[in-house]
């Protein structure tokens, strides 16, 4: 899987067919290579409200995933799932009614089409016992593994707490992590309603319905973080990610992320620079029968860049050499970056491309003496 690139890119100057836009938080990321074509105070941490759910719903899924639970589980719907987060709450619920006992599998549908904080709450107590032991102990490490380094989390649904904080970096990573890794469980984003306790209730997503190839994901509001949206759209092949949030009224959310994701299809196109296992470079080996191994990459190499052909690209392979050997073909060597003007558009490992065993003693003796010499150049030149 291509890695996130960890620079970002601001984009171009509205004269230069650049997109200027009145959220105070956004980003837009390309599915595949997860390259950024626009941010602005992309790492400002900002209450999440309901797009959190996003990581509850990971927590899930991936708990799912694991084999530590089924999805034929059932919780029960507690009085604090039903006051907080149910009926009598006044605020977005699947209305599961009280003691009622839900499966996981409705308990998600009613979480991420109907945005329920019952639904949530009663999935952290069915869990971790109570939604702050489920935040502490299951959301936070869980988004640590996933490289969310920022994000914090109070409670299981982005209802108002001090302690729920996220970026729309972050947030779209998180999204872009859900489309890739749980592609069954991602097709519950985009279905248009769902029906619990004879209440049938539509998809809260505006983009469902105003944008072709539109499948996900979430909205959100409070009044701390104002209005939110963690969007998806696939068009000819390519699928972008948008998130923006901070905004006054949610019209402006919709307008502000379709308006976003139409701007990015408009403006930029997928380009393969290296084909899967095709050779792209090569590392020096130390003390091997071969004195350098090919490195290749086994997926696809592709950055998007402007259709306007203003974008200079440039690759470079990192890696920590000379590589010792023995190495075994698909090795892990480094990486190999690609540069859209002055930043890392995308970043993805790279492999040893055929074995190369030991060399010879002389051979190694000789590899020996080089580095050395090399080390002392480099030792000799850090000094000046």
């Amino acid at each position: 899987m291509l890695h996130a690139a960890n620079q970002s890119v601001q984009g171009a100057r509205k004269d230069e067919g650049g997109f200027e836009g009145d959220a105070p938080t956004a980003i837009l990321i390309e599915a595949s290579s997860g390259a950024v074509l626009f941010e602005k105070n992309a790492d400002e941490l900002r209450a999440p409200s309901s797009m959190m759910k996003l990581m509850t719903a990971e927590v899930v899924f991936h708990a799912v995933k694991e084999g530590k639970v089924k999805l034929t589980d059932e919780y029960r719907i507690s009085e604090n799932a039903w006051r907080r987060g149910g009926a009598p709450s006044g605020t977005s619920t699947m209305f599961a009614a009280l003691n009622s006992k839900v499966s996981i599998d409705d308990l998600l549908h009613g979480a991420i089409i109907q945005s329920g904080n019952d639904a949530c709450i009663a999935l952290a107590e069915g869990m971790a016992g109570n939604e702050k032991i489920f935040a502490a102990d299951f959301m936070t490490p869980r988004a640590r593994e996933l490289g969310l380094t920022k994000s914090t989390f109070g409670n299981a649904n982005g209802l108002p707490d001090p302690g729920n904080k996220m970026t729309v970096r972050e947030l779209a990573m998180l999204a872009r992590h859900i489309i890739l890794d749980y592609p069954d469980f991602y097709k519950l984003f985009g279905e248009k309603e769902f029906t619990w306790n004879k209440i049938r209730q539509p998809n809260r997503n505006p983009l469902l319905n105003a944008m072709e190839g539109a499948d996900g994901l979430k909205t959100g509001y409070t009044k701390e973080g104002g209005y939110g949206m963690v969007g998806s759209v696939v068009q000819n092949g390519t699928r972008l990610i948008v998130v923006v949030n901070g905004l006054e009224d949610s019209e402006d959310r919709a307008t502000e992320a379709k308006k976003m994701l139409e701007w990015g299809f408009r403006n930029f196109e997928s380009r393969t620079l290296f084909a899967a296992d095709q050779p792209i470079g090569y590392a020096k080996v130390f003390g091997g029968d071969a004195g350098s191994v090919p490195l290749l990459s086994q997926e696809p190499v592709k950055v998007m860049v402007q259709k306007n052909g203003q974008d200079k690209l440039i690759a470079r392979i990192v890696y920590s050499g000379p590589v010792r050997a023995p190495i075994e073909q698909g090795q892990k060597v480094g990486v190999v970056r690609v540069w859209r003007g002055p930043n890392i558009a995308v970043e993805t490992p790279v492999y040893a491309a055929e074995s190369v065993g030991k060399g010879s003693t002389m051979r190694r003796a000789f590899d020996g003496v080089s580095e050395l010499v090399i080390g002392m150049f480099r030792a000799g030149v850090e000094k000046l």
